[in-house]
């Protein structure tokens, strides 16, 4: 069976949305919640790296059956985010065969979409396997061979893992993604994706 522990990144500190991210209404729960639950569904083990206002995120977060990865350096941009959930991870599963990684702000993909992922993924390959948008966006989520841990968790700054993927492009798989991968830093953005999703459904 493949090992695959999913980091749901929510550490950052929503300075334009102006208030946490992560406790934005979705429904009728919060935004954190809601991506929780999307993952969880895929039967996999799930890590939330928590930051800003972890004090408030994190009693929402623990009635779900999750990892909790807390990030005091969270400032330091989401490399150090990454890092952080990718070494707590590699305790709690050693033998995982990689990680997914998935942002708490893209609460448009579906969980079809890291399905698709997980099932093209083929341990001891060294693939990257990541998401490709309409607008020939590229990165998370994204899946990384155990292969590339030792740099995961030597990453810091506010670039992610996008320097680990430019560096082997040469492993990278893409999975296509439409137009679900649009960011939510601004209060507009929010309202926009938030209509745009329950219109949908």
């Amino acid at each position: 069976m493949v090992n695959i522990p999913i980091i749901l990144l929510a550490a950052g500190g929503s300075t334009r949305m102006g208030r946490p991210k992560q406790l934005l209404p979705w429904g009728n729960q919060t935004l954190i919640e809601y991506q929780i639950q999307i993952l969880l569904k895929t039967g996999n083990p799930v890590g939330v790296v928590l930051g800003a206002k972890a004090n408030l995120v994190g009693p929402v977060v623990e009635k779900y059956d999750v990892h909790i990865s807390v990030n005091n350096n969270w400032e330091n941009g989401m490399g150090s985010s990454i890092a952080t959930g990718v070494r707590d991870l590699m305790q709690i599963f050693p033998t995982a065969d990689g990680v997914l990684l998935a942002l708490v702000d893209q609460p448009l993909v579906p969980p079809e979409h890291f399905q698709s992922i997980l099932g093209i993924f083929q341990p001891g390959k060294k693939q990257i396997i990541a998401s490709i948008a309409n607008s020939g966006w590229k990165g998370v989520p994204v899946l990384f061979d155990k292969c590339y841990f030792d740099e995961i968790q030597n990453l810091t700054g506010k670039e992610g893992a996008k320097k680990i993927i430019q560096k082997h492009n040469y492993a990278l798989k893409y999975i296509e993604c439409g137009n679900l991968l649009e960011d939510m830093d601004t209060p507009e953005a929010y309202q926009k994706m938030s209509d745009r999703f329950f219109i949908k459904s």
